[in-house]
């Protein structure tokens, strides 16, 4: 009875967990797209200020060079340019996708820091979706199955076993 109980317990948990990645995704793709929009008038900026140098980018990151702040300034410039592109790539990747299709694509929401501030401000919501009662439904059996096996692990020690000829031991 404890163990049907416990793993109940463990379903609930897990559906009202697994339920909000829906919510949660789409609250992400929003702060994404923002970040792209910002990243997007960074570069925006610095191609201009190359074009009227009448450079390219990379010649005008190559003449940054000459002192400290230059080549870190570069070196931002580069890792800004490759967030960029990233943060395009997942942003693109999950406007496509169907809230169903999202949940295939946990791995798309990759930016750490994004991450994190989208849930320090993450706002619960019902599950009243297709894909939030799927979600729901995978959280219960995920949480159901890890309570029973948990729960199987320790009291395997404990059980008794019947051997060939019907004797328990």
């Amino acid at each position: 009875m404890i163990v049907k109980t416990l793993t109940l317990v463990g379903g609930l948990f897990g559906a009202a967990i697994v339920s909000q990645f829906p919510e949660f995704s789409q609250q992400y793709t929003q702060r994404l797209g923002g970040q792209v929009d910002a990243l997007a008038v960074v570069i925006t900026d610095f191609d201009a200020s190359a074009q009227k140098a009448d450079m390219t980018r990379e010649a005008a990151l190559a003449s940054m060079g000459g002192s400290v702040f230059l080549e870190n300034r570069r070196r931002d410039m580069r890792i800004t340019f490759a967030r960029y592109d990233r943060l395009s790539e997942d942003l693109n990747m999950l406007r496509d996708a169907t809230p169903l299709e999202r949940l295939t694509m946990p791995q798309r929401i990759s930016d750490f820091e994004l991450a994190h501030t989208t849930w320090d401000n993450f706002v619960p919501a019902m599950p009243l979706s297709v894909a939030g009662g799927l979600s729901a439904l995978i959280g219960y059996f995920a949480g159901w199955g890890g309570v029973f096996a948990v729960l199987w692990l320790l009291t395997w020690p404990f059980k008794r076993r019947k051997s060939k000829d019907g004797l328990t031991f």
